[in-house]
Parts: C-alpha cells; structure tokens; sequence
C-alpha cells in the first residue's frame, strides 16, 4: 500500500484548484466540515480520512478530466480543502542524519 502522504505530494492539479484550496484552508474546521464533506456521522482519525478523501479526489479528478457534465468545481476544492488539512494532522517520521 502507498503512503498517503506520498501520495498527496505526488499528485498534479491545476494551479488554479490547489490555489482556491489554500486559499480556503483559513476558514477550514476539522468538527464542522469533515463530516459535510466526507458524509460522515462520526469523525474519522486523519488517517483514516486521508485514505478516504484521497478516493474522493480520485473520482473527481476522473470525472473532470472526462469532460463530464456532473464535475462539481465547488466539491472537487472542498475535498481538497479537506485533503491538505486532515494531511497536516498525520504525523511525519523524523529524519535523522
């Protein structure tokens, strides 16, 4: 299984997406918009939600790339939103020299 966090670092969007989710990452809370965004009724561990919201993206990158009339621009960047967050939670391993 890949790491997630690789995962996430190895993925390309465009610039206009990841720049709209940065930009909502200010207003982002972790017990109001994860269960929205997820449609959740509990709270996931980060892990477990990056794993989860990493699918998501993946079907929504699919779906925009396709041209298909469905593409919500507004839930591919709220679950992006959601992504670059639930990823800062994961803790990394240190690196030793």
């Amino acid at each position: 299984m890949t790491d997630p966090i690789s995962t996430l670092s190895a993925m390309r969007r465009p610039g206009l997406l990841i720049k709209a989710a940065r930009f909502g990452l200010a207003d982002y809370r972790r017990e109001r918009d994860l269960k929205r965004v997820m449609r959740a009724e509990r709270l996931p561990r980060p892990s477990a939600a990056l794993d989860a919201l990493l699918e998501q993206e993946k079907r929504l990158e699919e779906t925009r790339k396709t041209g298909d009339g469905s593409y919500s621009i507004a839930r591919h960047i709220e679950v992006l939103i959601a992504l670059m967050a639930e990823s800062s939670l994961i803790p990394r391993p240190s690196r030793t020299v």
